[in-house]
């Protein structure tokens, strides 16, 4: 695996790149040994080199040029008049755009299609995604992004723009609904919801990372840039590797293929969503060292931790159920508990305000019968495509009841 190269700082950036941020490790607490058999499983190092180590940090600096840029490209010429012809562009092709400006044509032609981008291998990833049924959504829940809080620097800007403190249910649904989209057979693709949703959330963030830029509540010294190459690509890692391995430790065996398919999916929705291409793996164990260098420059758990963790636990308490709605939300809330549990210590629930009384119990019950099941249905002829389109009808149903108003859709910014 290649380190990825010092970088050239976006559009939106403080005026003082050539410090540290605060947040970061010092470089002589990243060299922890790694065990002999993790380095046989990697072929190197966990911890990073020097170079690796510099590179990090100055992604700290980075945002989303590209993005970043055709922002600003939106505010000059008026957010009236840009808007639609993004949406256009997005929905129909950038031809589709009567006399498309420049700014918006060179954005468009920066997120066609990569050379490297197999789109057979993209739709085996969706597959397989589906096949899992409710434990792919429990481990990205109950463990990317609860334990993602946990990460006190990646808390920041969810705090200061109220995104997951309030209003947790809507962004839940709304990210559940978007993840959905994207691991649709061919959802990736321009046309496709989840190509569409992918940029739309894109532009989202480049307003985020314009507005917290310019606040002064941002502490640039200690946080570096908001929504950051860095954290970026943390969130894109926590899709493909965290989920893989939760996967397999709630039971689902992945083969090299399927993990293949998996880290191809979640790379090309890394290069839709701005991720640069030196965070962009296409092996599992590459992308491990990589979220293991992107977790260096974390803070520990802070009050943002605790805020976070408990808005989270709480948002099953708010599902939709038609029937028995009061015990079938209290029965989601202690399950969501118990799997979270299962990956995380007790020490970890109380820093995220969570109750340490709680048993990975739901796991525990359901490990062998899902192990037996997927193994069955594996090699059982005509069954793996049941096994599919169940998986996906069981995640659809668990994503109606997100919403508890209205359809489901995916959060509109206004500029």
């Amino acid at each position: 695996m290649n380190a990825p190269a010092p970088s050239t700082p976006s559009a939106t950036t403080s005026d003082n790149t050539s410090a540290a941020p605060t947040r970061a490790r010092p470089f002589e607490k990243t060299a922890t040994p790694t065990p002999a058999w993790l380095r046989r499983l990697l072929g190197r190092e966990l911890a990073p080199s020097r170079d690796e180590y510099q590179a990090a940090l100055d992604d700290l600096w980075v945002g989303d040029p590209a993005m970043d840029a055709l922002i600003d490209w939106m505010y000059e010429y008026g957010p009236a008049r840009a808007r639609p012809l993004f949406e256009t562009a997005v929905r129909e092709g950038v031809d589709a755009v009567p006399d498309c400006p420049a700014p918006l044509r060179a954005f468009m032609d920066q997120v066609a299609a990569p050379a490297w981008l197999d789109p057979a291998l993209v739709d085996e990833g969706a597959r397989f995604i589906q096949s899992t049924g409710m434990a792919a959504p429990y481990v990205l829940r109950d463990l990317a992004l609860m334990g993602g809080y946990l990460l006190s620097g990646f808390n920041q800007s969810l705090v200061l723009t109220g995104a997951l403190s309030q209003g947790t249910a809507r962004r839940v649904a709304e990210t559940g609904k978007w993840w959905i989209d994207c691991t649709e057979e061919g959802g990736l693709l321009p046309g496709g919801e989840g190509y569409r949703g992918t940029l739309y959330v894109r532009m989202v963030h480049g307003l985020v990372r314009r507005n917290l830029d310019r606040r002064d509540e941002w502490d640039h010294a200690r946080w570096g840039l908001p929504l950051n190459q860095v954290d970026m690509a943390a969130t894109y890692l926590g899709f493909c590797v965290v989920m893989l391995g939760g996967l397999r430790k709630m039971g689902i065996p992945v083969t090299a293929r399927e993990s293949r398919a998996v880290m191809h999916l979640w790379k090309y929705a890394g290069w839709l969503m701005g991720v640069d291409e030196r965070w962009l793996v296409e092996r599992e164990r590459d992308g491990m060292v990589l979220l293991h260098h992107a977790m260096m420059t974390q803070s520990r758990p802070d009050w943002t931790s605790q805020e976070l963790g408990r808005a989270l636990s709480r948002e099953p308490l708010s599902q939709s159920f038609r029937r028995l709605a009061g015990v079938r939300r209290r029965w989601a809330y202690r399950r969501h508990l118990s799997v979270t549990r299962y990956f995380l210590n007790r020490e970890k629930m109380r820093q995220l305000g969570l109750p340490d009384d709680i048993g990975p119990w739901f796991p525990l019950a359901t490990l062998v019968p899902r192990f037996a099941g997927h193994v069955a249905l594996r090699y059982l002829p005509g069954l793996r495509g049941w096994q599919q389109r169940h998986g996906r009808r069981v995640q659809n149903a668990a994503l109606r009841h997100l919403f508890a108003e209205g359809d489901p859709g995916l959060v509109r910014a206004d500029l």
